[in-house]
């Protein structure tokens, strides 16, 4: 079977969950091959392993993660130009999407990003338009290069033992033209981390101020999940824009997704719409989240979101 590259995305060794979907879904279509960046790859050998990677690629020198995207994109130009992959996977984060638009130009091939599913022959589904249009497309010239969106697939183990393989890039100047100064460690809660969450509670405009987003919190918490939050909530300062879902946020796609007080307007829905169930509560019956969910509740979310989190408590 032809081998399929999958770019490993990793903070210092500890192997992201989106990197764990790529590595089922290349095995779906090929041989997966992982290509690591940077030091610390034996602490997450194993972990390649236990999902698939048949092959590691390492290039362990830390000048690699020196700078910002571009050694990574042109280790795996390298790659693609000496071991003729069937296609190369790629996490749809920031990062990610960069990383393939810089690789599909070195190599002169297609590029697809924000995927949500490749079925045989590497056709790609899309899921636009707030969820309204699923798109399929194709890569016509080159190696076809997929950002696939976290979340999208769920991740499968299926142990293998990793043959390795030592490599190494020669950096031009123009890929070292942006340099990381610095790095500063966000501290991290108890929550999962928004985009790689299995369940994801939002808050939106409806819960009117900063305080009333420890109700949003204790119902995340309740479930084990994270909390995210509209444009609308996040641009009146109840919530770090960090936390931002929606166009021009963060993307998710949770196996459970709650919008409380939001009213679904399109710019939230591009951010969440491929989440597998959907479920809102807003007291306005004609929002237009309610033509997106699997389950609505008309209701005040004052009333309604602590009921919920006192019912979900008691059954745990």
């Amino acid at each position: 079977m032809a081998e399929i590259l999958v770019l490993v995305d990793h903070v210092d060794g500890e192997v992201k969950k989106v990197t764990l979907e790529l590595l089922t879904l290349a095995n779906r279509l090929g041989e997966a091959a992982a290509v690591w960046v940077g030091p610390g790859y034996e602490n997450a050998r194993d972990r390649l392993g236990e999902y698939g990677a048949g092959k590691v690629y390492v290039a362990a020198d830390e000048e690699l993660t020196s700078y910002v995207v571009a050694p990574k994109a042109a280790l795996l130009a390298q790659l693609v130009n000496e071991r003729s992959p069937a296609a190369v996977l790629v996490a749809a984060t920031a990062e990610g999407k960069e990383i393939a638009g810089r690789l599909a130009v070195k190599t002169g091939s297609g590029v697809l990003t924000d995927v949500v599913d490749v079925t045989d022959g590497f056709v790609a589904e899309h899921s636009i338009f707030g969820g309204g249009i699923i798109a399929h497309a194709k890569v016509k010239t080159g190696t076809p290069i997929i950002a696939v969106r976290p979340n999208s697939v769920a991740p499968e183990p299926n142990a293998a033992a990793p043959a390795e393989e030592q490599v190494t890039v020669a950096l031009s100047d123009a890929d070292k033209a942006a340099r990381i100064v610095e790095k500063v460690v966000q501290e991290k809660g108890e929550r999962p981390d928004l985009t790689e969450a299995a369940i994801v509670v939002s808050g939106g405009r409806g819960v009117g101020g900063a305080d009333n987003f420890s109700i949003i919190e204790a119902l995340a918490d309740s479930l084990g999940g994270a909390v995210g939050a509209s444009r609308a909530a996040t641009d009146a300062g109840w919530y770090p824009h960090s936390f931002q879902v929606g166009q021009t946020g963060k993307t998710v796609s949770p196996q459970l997704y709650i919008a409380v007080g939001i009213s679904g307007a399109i710019q939230h829905r591009a951010g969440m719409q491929t989440s597998k169930t959907i479920v809102a509560i807003n007291k306005d019956p004609e929002a237009p989240i309610f033509e997106l969910v699997d389950f609505g509740i008309v209701g005040d979310l004052f009333q309604v979101a602590p009921q919920l989190t006192e019912e979900i408590t008691k059954r745990r």
